[in-house]
C-alpha cells in the first residue's frame, strides 16, 4: 500500500525519488562506510512528513513505543537486527532488564513493551521488566487487550548494579526517555545501558539533533547532487522564552518572520504556492506535547492563555524555556481520507517496519502525534523490503526505500549526536 498523495509526483519529490533510486549503490556504500565510523543506536523511530515537493524528518525518537504497530511478518527482520546490535553493544550480554515508561494504564503502550520483550527473547536473550514507579513493590501483573500479559517488578540497585529481587542482568534498555531527570537508583551503575542515560529529555535538545542533520544532509547531498532543502526542514532555536512575558513572546515573533521570509525564498524558488508555515515546540520532549503552528509573527504574539499554558508546560510537568523553530512540511499523504504521515523504525541501522500516524481531525500543517491519532501499518510484503529499480520511482518498494533512505540520515544524525553529547558528558567526569 502506497498512500494516496493529494498532489501530483511531479516536480521536486519525484526528482527525489527517482534520483535516490538511481544512486542506490553509491548511497549504500556511503551508509556503510558511516556506520563504521558512527554506529548505530539500538533503536530509532523517525517522523516523515511527505509534502510532494519535500520529504523530510520532523522527529527522531530513541526511545521509541510504537512497536506494536507493526506487522508481525517483519518481526524476524527486528530479531536478526536486535542480535547484530547487542553483539556490537555488550556482546558478553545474557540477560536483559527492561525498564519502560510509567505508563501502567496506557495498555496501548504496554502491548509496545510486550513486543519488545518477545522480540529480545526470541533474539536469544533473557528479559524482565523492572518499573521505576515507587507503587509498584512487588511483582505485579498487567493483563493486555491483546490477550498477552506483562509482569513489573520493583528495580532494586546493590552496589554499582542494579535489577530484581532474584534476578542480577547483565545489561540494561531503556524504553523510558528520562523526561523528569535521570533517577538516582540508575547513576553510578557499571552495567552497560542503552540508549545512554544522557539521551534522555532531561539532557537532549532536538536543536541539537537537527544541527546534526543538518551537516548529514548536505554530506549526503553533494553525494548525489541534491538540493539539501527538498530533505532538510530549515530550523532555528530560542533560548530563555516564558510565553507569559511579552518581550520574551516578541524576540520568538522575530525569529518566526526571518524563518518564514527564509522559506519563502525556497518556495518561489520551486514555484510553490501554498503558504509556507513555521512549527514550534519545545526543544526538549515527546508525546506531541509543546508543539504549535504558526503562519505569521502575529500568530505568537496573539496566543491566548490556554495556549500560552499548553506551550509553557509539557510532560512530566517540566516547564518550557528553550523551543525549536522548524520549517513546517505540509503532508499530503492520506489514508482512507485522512491526513497521514509515515514512520519509519529501525533497529541498529537497519529499516524493520514502520507505520502511518493517522488523524482523521487534525489538518495539513498540524502536528499529528495527538490525542486521536490512529495506526495503520505499512503493508510491506515481504519482498518489497528492497527496492526495485525494474519497477516505476513510486511503486511501493521505491517509495518505502526512499523513506528508509531519508530516515536512516535521521539515524545517522541522532549517532552523532549521541557521540557528542558523549564527549561533553566525559568532559565533565
Amino acid at each position: 500500500m502506497v498512500p494516496h498523495l493529494s498532489t501530483a509526483l511531479t516536480g521536486p519529490l519525484q526528482s527525489l525519488e527517482s534520483h535516490i533510486l538511481d544512486s542506490m549503490p553509491t548511497i549504500e556504500h556511503w551508509f556503510r562506510q558511516q556506520w563504521l565510523e558512527h554506529p548505530a543506536p539500538l533503536y530509532t523511530s523517525v517522523d516523515l512528513r511527505n509534502s510532494g515537493f519535500k520529504l523530510a524528518p520532523v522527529d527522531t525518537n530513541l526511545f521509541p513505543a510504537g512497536f506494536n504497530n507493526l506487522r508481525p511478518e517483519f518481526y524476524p527482520l527486528c530479531i536478526q537486527a536486535l542480535m547484530t546490535a547487542v553483539e556490537k553493544i555488550c556482546p558478553d550480554t545474557r540477560q536483559f532488564l527492561f525498564i519502560p515508561e510509567n505508563h501502567t494504564r496506557n495498555t496501548f503502550y504496554l502491548e509496545n513493551v510486550a513486543v519488545l520483550k518477545t522480540l529480545l527473547q526470541r533474539a536469544g536473550f533473557a528479559v524482565r521488566i523492572g518499573s521505576l514507579l515507587p507503587d509498584i513493590t512487588e511483582p505485579t501483573r498487567f493483563d493486555l487487550p491483546s490477550g498477552d500479559h506483562l509482569v513489573l517488578e520493583p528495580i532494586v540497585k546493590s552496589g554499582k548494579r542494579v535489577g530484581l529481587k532474584d534476578y542480577d542482568p547483565c545489561a540494561v534498555i531503556l524504553n523510558n526517555d528520562l523526561s523528569a531527570g535521570i533517577p538516582d537508583i540508575l547513576k553510578g551503575i557499571n552495567q552497560h545501558i542503552v540508549p545512554p542515560l544522557f539521551a534522555g529529555w532531561s539532557t537532549r535538545k532536538k536543536s541539537l539533533h537537527f544541527s546534526a542533520f543538518n551537516d548529514v544532509a548536505k554530506e549526503f547531498s553533494e553525494l548525489i547532487n541534491l538540493d539539501p532543502w527538498v530533505i532538510n526542514p530549515y530550523f532555528d532555536h530560542a533560548k530563555e522564552i516564558d510565553f507569559n512575558d511579552t518581550n520574551s513572546q516578541e524576540a520568538l515573533a522575530n525569529k518566526v518572520e526571518q524563518l518564514l521570509a527564509k522559506i519563502k525564498v525556497k518556495y518561489a524558488e520551486y514555484d510553490i504556492k501554498d503558504d509556507p508555515f513555521v512549527i514550534i515546540k519545545a526543544d526538549s520532549g515527546t508525546y506531541g506535547m509543546g508543539i504549535m503552528t504558526v503562519k505569521s509573527p502575529d500568530d505568537v504574539m496573539n496566543l491566548n492563555r490556554k495556549q500560552r499554558n499548553k506551550m509553557s508546560v509539557i510532560k512530566e510537568g517540566q516547564v518550557v524555556r528553550e523551543v525549536l523553530l522548524q520549517e513546517g512540511v505540509y503532508t499530503f499523504e492520506n489514508v482512507d481520507g485522512a491526513v497521514a504521515e509515515p514512520v519509519v523504525y529501525m533497529v541498529d541501522h537497519f529499516v524493520v517496519g514502520g507505520f502511518y500516524r493517522v488523524h482523521t481531525e487534525r489538518g495539513i500543517d498540524e502536528n499529528l502525534n495527538a490525542p486521536g491519532a490512529k495506526f495503520v501499518p505499512l503493508a510491506f510484503e515481504t519482498e518489497t523490503i528492497a527496492p526495485d529499480q525494474s519497477q516505476n520511482f513510486d511503486a511501493t518498494p521505491n517509495r518505502f526505500y526512499t523513506y528508509g533512505v531519508v530516515a536512516r540520515l535521521a539515524m545517522l544524525a541522532a549517532a552523532k549526536e549521541l557521540e557528542y553529547m558523549e564527549r561533553e558528558a566525559n568532559s565533565l567526569i
